[in-house]
């Protein structure tokens, strides 16, 4: 063997071992940064953990109303129906805007055409049976319905009197709401939470652990919805004397907020 041929692998040698060690030290940095990572590679509900429900309510008082009317009118031509129907509309709107409603506040929420249909009488021949009596379009009916929301609640009485006594068939409402349901509803949530806390801290102190962090949150509830009143004004009604305006009652609606927390424990 000549011994120059055996130096000349030492470098080679010393080489893939450091290569070697150099490979080693990385790995085990990086599995030191992959334990400082909560969780990783593991399932995050094997945790120890304690779930606490909490109940919270705010009371909101309404400051809108909505007040709904529909016109509808017949006639031999579509042109005649529509004539007919946007005349009323229009006064009606007229009114609620010369009694403080604003353009903004009133707004068309369906305008429908629809052929009137009347059935024949059909005479049958004693001992026969009678073939079934054919639909004849009559006339058209144009139908219009119109939303118009009420700020001034004190006003929402003398509206209602004032849509009926232009000769609006049907009236409906006034449908109540919070125009501003978020900060109620934060409300609501504001007070469930803190309901869950003071649960999750005696259960704590009773199970003898510590709580260390929050897990998850979720939230269900209602948010404030309207409350309707309803009420139809027929054309025989309003052709009487003026109608007195009927008295409106706000009142209040509940707002409910339910949430589940779930802790860490330790």
């Amino acid at each position: 063997m000549n011994p120059q041929n055996c130096e000349c692998h030492k470098p080679r040698r010393v080489i893939k071992l450091v290569g070697v060690m150099i490979a080693i030290y990385i790995a085990i940095l990086c599995i030191k940064q992959l334990k400082s990572i909560p969780y990783v590679g593991t399932d995050p509900t094997q945790a120890h953990t304690i779930s606490v429900d909490g109940t919270g309510n705010a009371m909101a008082i309404p400051d809108i109303a909505t007040i709904s009317f529909t016109v509808t009118e017949t006639a031999k031509t579509v042109a005649d129906a529509q004539t007919k129907s946007t005349t009323k509309v229009n006064t009606t709107v007229a009114a609620l805007k010369k009694a403080g409603v604003a353009d903004k506040d009133i707004q068309t929420t369906s305008y429908n055409i629809n052929p009137h249909y009347e059935y024949q009488n059909v005479i049958c021949a004693a001992n026969t049976m009678c073939p079934p009596s054919n639909p004849v379009i009559s006339g058209y009916d144009v139908s219009q319905s119109t939303d118009v929301k009420v700020r001034d609640l004190t006003k929402v009485g003398d509206l209602l009197t004032l849509v009926g006594s232009n000769g609006v068939q049907n009236v409906s409402g006034p449908s109540f709401s919070v125009e501003n349901p978020d900060s109620v509803q934060a409300t609501a949530r504001a007070a469930a939470i803190d309901n869950a806390k003071n649960k999750a801290g005696v259960l704590a102190k009773a199970l003898g652990v510590h709580i260390v962090r929050v897990i998850s949150f979720s939230e269900s509830g209602n948010m404030p919805y309207p409350v309707r009143y309803d009420m139809a004004v027929g054309m025989a009604a309003s052709a009487k004397a003026p109608s007195v305006a009927p008295e409106i009652s706000t009142g209040e609606q509940k707002i409910t907020s339910n949430v589940t927390i779930v802790y860490e424990i330790e």
